[in-house]
C-alpha cells in the first residue's frame, strides 16, 4: 500500500471508530449496518430518522471520498452473476445467524471488549478466508 492508500485508510477508520462512537454516546445505538438497514424498514416511524442520516453519511462520505482521491473501485466483470447472488444471500443469512455484521461486531463489540463479538469476528475472517481459497482454486474465478 502506497503513502496516499495508508493516509485514506487511517482517515477512514477514523471516521468510522468516530461515528460509532458519536452514535453510541448521542443515540445509545451500535453501529451495526446490517441492523440500522434492516430496522429502517421494519421500525416505528420516529426511529427512522437517524437511520436515514447515518446511512446517508455513509453514501455521502464515499461520494467525498471519490472526489476528494478521484478513484473508485471497479467492478469485477470475471465473477459469475450466480456466484454473486450466492454470495449476497450467504451475506445476509451469516448477518441474520451471527446477529449482526462486520462493523456491528468487529467495529463496535471488540471496542466494547464483547466476547461474542469477538468469536463473531474471528468467524468473518476464517469465513472470508475459506471462502477466497474455494473461490480461486475451487471455482478458478480469479480477480
Amino acid at each position: 500500500m502506497n503513502g496516499a492508500g495508508l493516509t485514506a485508510a487511517l482517515i477512514g477508520g477514523l471516521l468510522i471508530g468516530s461515528a460509532a462512537v458519536l452514535l453510541l454516546l448521542f443515540n445509545g445505538r451500535i453501529a451495526g449496518i446490517s441492523t440500522i438497514t434492516a430496522k429502517l424498514f421494519f421500525s416505528v416511524a420516529g426511529d427512522r430518522f437517524w437511520r436515514v442520516l447515518f446511512l446517508l453519511g455513509l453514501i455521502g462520505g464515499a461520494r467525498i471520498a471519490y472526489l476528494v482521491y478521484g478513484h473508485v473501485p471497479l467492478p469485477r466483470d470475471s465473477f459469475p452473476v450466480w456466484l454473486l447472488a450466492v454470495a449476497g444471500f450467504l451475506v445476509g443469512y451469516g448477518t441474520s445467524l451471527g446477529s449482526g455484521c462486520t462493523s456491528g461486531h468487529g467495529v463496535c463489540g471488540l471496542g466494547r471488549l464483547s466476547l461474542r463479538s469477538l468469536v463473531a469476528t474471528c468467524l468473518f475472517l476464517l469465513t472470508g478466508i475459506v471462502t477466497a481459497v474455494l473461490v480461486r482454486h475451487v471455482f478458478g474465478v480469479l480477480s
